[in-house]
């Protein structure tokens, strides 16, 4: 299977920035979209952020202007480049990946979530 890990999130006050980085391992034959979501206590998992195979980028509007997405697919690796944070922002960030994977002699798609990395703002 394919397995993902985010890192970068953190607590930073009010108009900072962060960077999560969610990089895929495993037998990877292909990876297509890749998303950002989060999810605040009490509230449902939202996306924020979605990068294509073609990188076409697409935000919530909660969120454009101030977020970047980004990939290296040499990496396996997205990106979010957070700025201008706010109170708001505050969740548990989420990756997600679509794609393909060696299962044995097969190509098989494949959908993996990451365990999630908590960001913080204060005000």
């Amino acid at each position: 299977q394919v397995q993902l890990v985010e890192s970068g999130g953190g607590s930073v006050q009010a108009g900072g920035s962060l960077r999560l980085s969610c990089q895929a391992s495993g037998s990877i034959f292909s990876i297509n979209a890749m998303r950002w979501y989060r999810q605040a206590p009490g509230k449902q998992r939202d996306m924020v952020a979605t990068i294509t195979g073609s990188s076409i980028t697409n935000y919530a509007d909660s969120v454009k202007g101030r977020f970047t997405i980004s990939r290296d697919n040499a990496r396996n690796t997205v990106y979010l480049q957070m700025n201008s944070l706010k109170p708001e922002d505050t969740a548990v960030y989420y990756c997600n990946t679509v794609g393909n994977y060696y299962s044995g002699s097969r190509i098989t798609p494949f959908a993996s979530w990451g365990p999630g990395t908590q960001v913080t703002v204060s005000s």
